[in-house]
Parts: C-alpha cells; structure tokens; sequence
C-alpha cells in the first residue's frame, strides 16, 4: 500500500507546513498519491522514449560512423544515458520533490527560479516543435496516402488544431489516469506492435541487401564514437529536467529507477537503431516519413507511432506546467497545463520551429551540468535540502556555470571527446566534493 512508503520524501512531508503545502511542486507528494508500481515506470518511460524524432536522430548516425560503431554507441549510449534518467527518477521518487523541488533544494529558493524558468522555455519550444512534427507527419500520411493536400495554411491549421485539441483534452484529466490506463493499457501495445512491424520490414529488407555488406560498411570519418554516443545519450538527458515530475508518484525508488532505466532504455535501443535500419536501405534523398510509409503497412505502423507521439508532448506540457506551479501556485497544475498547451498550438502555426530546432538544443544544454550538480548534491547517502532555505547556493550556481563553459568548449574544441559525459563527471564531482557537511533533512520553503 501507498500508505506504507517510508524514506525521505515522508519525513518531509511531515514537516511541511501549511503555507507551503499550497505549492505541491516545492513540498514533497503525499503518500495517497505514490500509486506508481514498477509497470508503471517502465511503460510510460518506454513510451516517452518511442518518437520519430529519436529515429530521425538515429538516422544521423549513418554514414557519419559505420554500422557496427553505430550499433556500439546506441547500445553504450542508451545504457549510460538511461541509467542517469533512472538516477534521477529514484532521487526524485525518495524525496517526493518535483524537478522545480529539486532545483530549489540544490541552488535555493530564489536561484533556484533560473533553471525552472529556462526549463519552461525549452518544454515550450519542444512541445511546439512536437506539434509541428505531428502536424507534418498527418500532411505526410494524407498526401501519400489519401492524395491530401495539407500543406497549405488551411490544412497546416487545421491539422496544428487536431493535435492541439488532443493535447488540451488530456492535460484535463489525471496524469496518473493518463499513464496507467491511457499509456500502459492502450498506447504500449499498439506502439510495440508498430516497432515490430517495422522493425520485420527493415530488417527484411537489409537481409536481402546483405547483412554482411551492412555490418562491415565504414564511416565517413564526419563524427566519432565518442560524439555519435553523445548524440545517443542527448535524448534520455533531454528527459532529466522532467523525470522527478512522474517518478515522485512511485511507490519505492528502486522500482521507480529500474522501471525507468529498461523502459527507456529499451525504447530509444530500439528506435535509434530502426533510425539507422530505416536510412541503409532506403533510397537516396528520401525522408523517414516516406520511408516509413512506403514499408508494407508502414501507413498503420507510423499512425500508431503518430498518435503514440502525443504523449512526448503531454510529458513536456505537464511538467513545464508543474514548474510553472511552483512559480504560480495560485493557478493549479492542469490551469497551468491547459493554458501552455493552448500557447504551444499557437505557436506551431505561426512559428518557424525547424529552423529554431539549434537554438533548442542550446538550451538544452544548460542542463547537463545542471543536473550534474543536483545529482552531485543530492544523490549520494540522505539527500541535504537545507539550500531550499537560503536565497542563492553560490557554490552550487558557480559549479552550474563551469559546467556550461565546459559544455560548450568541448563542443567546439573537443568534439571528437563528446560534451555530455565528460560535463556531467565534472560537475558531478565538483558538487560532491563541495557538498555541505549536514545531512538533516529540512523542510523545503517556497
């Protein structure tokens, strides 16, 4: 039962007083509503990590590395990547804290309102980019299929608005509702029968190629192993500032975190390396979508895909309204979440997210060592949450700082070392290093 859950997250439920227990982003969640088994975590996590996103980017890996140092990165990728996702999940699970609760407990109270921010940012501009993924895949499937022409700004609306619609309807209900009945009981099956389909599809098709042929094909020499892993592990470290958010509804954190590290794990495996399938044997210049659709019963297997991919979207509007919860806590989580998935719609019809889609992945950057410094702070023995009482943690935000130098250096001098790991080792070991000598568990202050 929920009720027996013991750890930090209930001793700081105990202490938390009535004024701050209006802002349920920033206090840990109630027992009553840890209804999260280990099913749970690995459906919605395997979920999130299915997308035609993920397999466009696993399409990237081909010709730059060859085939069998891309099969090497997405394994090795996908298994550390996860991993720090499942890492996270636990962390956030034991303390019942949100990620805006968490960033308020490393950098503090005032500080803390940064990063919360800069995440809304990204969520609002990746949900749009979503939006717009889902919007040009329907034009995709209509025209391919049905000879529609979407493509023009009454079918570019119309069909923003469907996906729009869809989206304000669920962030309606219960996102617990959402995951346990929607997602593991609806969506998981349609999406793991599409991947299969697919994946015998491609799979049939490169045998008759010559697997052989396949397997020995080199690279380019145009990215390394190194960065073709970073490339991988940028998708499950896209997912840190929202994991907290779900994974705080658990039951224990063990379950919350091998729940999450197989289920996504699992997923993006799966999807990076139909990306790569997809791109070896299809013709030259042609997109996924196409691809995808001229596959026999690719049209079913990518609508089942298609309608999965809304729940990338619910995942980033529900926790981007969770943060903006704890900025706001007048207007409630699904006011919050109703109104960004209403700004998100709009955006998409009028702004020009493909070519935004860098700017994005800057921003996205910033929390890598973001995290590195949370985990650093917070993941080793009792979690010390004493910094929620103070303003700014300036050694915390300092740390933050260098590891987003760090980021971008080794970006631009570097690049054959990728960012992300050696960012998140540094950081991480600079914030446990410095870590504060306490270990009492404190009450977290709005």
């Amino acid at each position: 039962m929920a009720s027996t859950h013991s750890g930090p997250g209930s001793t700081l439920a105990s202490t938390s007083s009535s004024s701050s227990a209006s802002n349920s982003a920033l206090t840990p969640i109630v027992a009553s509503e840890r209804v999260f088994q280990w099913n749970d975590h690995a459906a919605l996590w395997f979920s999130l990590g299915v997308g035609l996103l993920v397999m466009q980017i696993g399409a990237y890996l081909v010709p730059a590395v060859g085939s069998r140092e891309a099969v090497i990165a997405i394994l090795l990728g996908s298994v550390v990547g996860s991993g720090l996702l499942a890492w996270t999940a636990r962390l956030g699970c034991e303390t019942g804290l949100s990620s805006a609760g968490l960033m308020h407990a490393t950098f503090g109270s005032k500080f803390g309102r940064l990063p919360v921010l800069l995440n809304m940012a990204q969520l609002i501009g990746w949900t749009t980019f979503e939006l717009v993924i889902m919007r040009d895949a329907t034009a995709g499937i209509g025209k391919q299929s049905f000879g529609l022409a979407l493509g023009g700004l009454g079918g570019v609306a119309a069909t923003t608005l469907l996906w729009g619609a869809v989206l304000v309807a669920l962030l309606a209900g219960s996102m617990t509702k959402v995951v346990r009945k929607l997602i593991s009981r609806v969506g998981l099956p349609l999406v793991v029968a599409s991947l299969i389909w697919l994946t015998w599809q491609f799979g049939s098709q490169l045998q008759t190629q010559g697997l052989g042929a396949f397997w020995a094909r080199p690279g380019d020499g145009s990215m390394g192993m190194l960065s073709a892993m970073d490339l991988v592990i940028a998708m499950p470290v896209s997912w840190l500032p929202l994991v907290a958010d779900y994974a705080r509804h658990g039951k224990s954190g063990r379950s919350a975190m091998s729940g999450t590290w197989l289920g996504y794990a699992l997923a993006n495996i799966w999807c990076y390396a139909l990306g790569v399938l997809v791109v070896s044997v299809a013709q030259p210049d042609t997109d996924l979508v196409t691809a995808l659709l001229m596959a026999q019963g690719g049209l079913l297997a990518l609508s089942l895909i298609l309608i999965d991919e809304i729940d990338n979207a619910y995942g980033d509007v529900y926790s981007c309204s969770v943060s903006g919860h704890s900025l706001k806590p007048r207007w409630s989580v699904r006011q919050w979440g109703i109104g960004v998935a209403v700004v998100c719609t709009a955006l998409a019809m009028v702004l020009p997210m493909h070519s935004l889609e860098p700017f994005l992945l800057v921003l996205s950057s910033v929390f890598v060592p973001l995290f590195g410094v949370i985990l650093g702070r917070l993941a080793m023995g009792s979690p010390d949450l004493s910094s929620s009482n103070r303003k700014v943690d300036w050694t915390a935000a300092g740390l933050w700082l260098v590891g987003i130098a760090c980021y971008h250096l080794l970006g631009n001098f570097a690049p054959q070392w990728g960012s992300a790991l050696p960012t998140l080792a540094l950081t991480f070991t600079l914030a446990w290093l410095t870590r504060p000598a306490t270990t009492t568990l404190q009450e977290v202050r709005v």
